[in-house]
Order: C-alpha cells, then structure tokens, then sequence
C-alpha cells in the first residue's frame, strides 16, 4: 500500500471528541481521505480529478 501523508482538515473543530477528517495528497494520481478516530479504518481513494467535485458537493448541504 501507498504511504499517505494525512494531515487533519483544516475545517476540524478540534473538539473533545475527536471528529476530524484527515487528507493526504501526497501521491500524484490520488487524494485520500479517513477518520482521524479510526487511523487503522478505511481510507476513501479519489482521483484528483474527482476530489474537486466532491468537495463541491459537502459544501453545497
């Protein structure tokens, strides 16, 4: 496997709790995102091409 360089989101609240997104996009053909609470948990691959609309859509709810 791929090794990512996740960072938290800078949208992250920081929060007790521990609800955070963390991206890596350190590898050219994929963006990849996962909980922050379960680091050893699924991670979602997109394309970076795929990535802009998706980010698109979060923000449109």
């Amino acid at each position: 496997m791929s090794h990512y360089d996740f960072r938290k989101s800078t949208y992250s609240s920081g929060d007790a709790h521990g609800e955070c997104v963390e991206v890596a996009r350190n590898i050219p053909t994929t963006v990849a995102v996962r909980d922050s609470k379960y680091l050893d948990g699924p991670v979602l691959r997109l394309t970076p091409r795929a990535w802009s609309p998706f980010l698109h859509s979060l923000h449109s709810e």
